[in-house]
């Protein structure tokens, strides 16, 4: 059934009116009156609607019931990216999106390569805001991903350190956790992953993490790549926490 993301949206009196792009996309999907349509608040609630008029540039709905969104996880997971090149952090959000991630950030660390001007970060997050919403329909999602960019590597522990389980993916050492280990047997409501860029983490920072709290975990005796990191690590989350059931 298509899925529309109307955030704020007042559904008082059993109406909606969908207008913008979601009226243009209406059209092209050629639904016709009388089909049905999701619309979600983007709180986590969902509204089954039935189309009730097709005008130029608006289209009105009559609301059926509501629900909260069964696609939600039961756990409400931060990814904390270190900022990687090009187009890779288009993938990390829209696999994290659809992977069940609540919100998702990028940071700058030590070793990051890429480094952006501070300028740029207001249209970067736009974009990426765009991609996790295009992700969230696709994968039936009940919320749209929060995509930002932390001012640097302490923002990330901070917040981090702020949720029930907080992970820190190291590539090195010999008191790091498994990844199975770390998550067996347990249920926690919220959780952070901190995965780092593609020059890896300096041993300091992963000082830091253990300072804070966080649990110093591998992902096995393969190398991941920085983009492909946080998306194994949060399946992993999600399937232990029976989100994947």
């Amino acid at each position: 059934m298509p899925r529309f993301f109307m955030a704020g949206a007042n559904f008082a009196g059993g109406a909606a009116l969908i207008t913008g792009a979601d009226a243009d996309h209406i059209r092209v999907l050629r639904l016709q009156i009388g089909d049905s349509v999701i619309l979600s608040d983007g709180e986590g609630t969902d509204y089954e609607c039935r189309l009730t008029h097709l005008g130029k540039g608006a289209v009105e709905a009559e609301v059926l019931g509501s629900r909260r969104s069964p696609s939600e996880p039961s756990v409400s997971a931060v990814v904390l990216a270190g900022m990687p090149k090009g187009e890779r952090s288009d993938y990390t959000v829209q696999k994290c999106t659809e992977a069940g991630a609540s919100e998702i950030c990028f940071f700058l660390s030590s070793r990051c390569v890429c480094r952006p001007a501070p300028e740029t970060f207001p249209k970067k997050c736009e974009r990426w805001q765009r991609i996790a919403e295009e992700a969230a329909k696709q994968s039936g999602r009940g919320i749209i991903p929060k995509v930002r960019i932390l001012s640097d590597f302490g923002q990330a522990l901070d917040l981090a350190a702020k949720q029930e389980l907080g992970l820190f993916f190291y590539e090195t050492g010999a008191d790091r956790v498994g990844l199975s280990r770390a998550l067996s047997g347990i249920h926690p409501a919220t959780a952070a992953i901190i995965t780092g860029p593609e020059g890896g983490f300096d041993p300091a920072e992963a000082e830091l993490a253990r300072r804070v709290g966080l649990t110093v975990c591998a992902m096995g005796p393969r190398i991941l790549r920085c983009e492909t990191a946080p998306v194994v690590a949060l399946t992993a989350l999600m399937l232990t926490t029976g989100n994947l059931d």
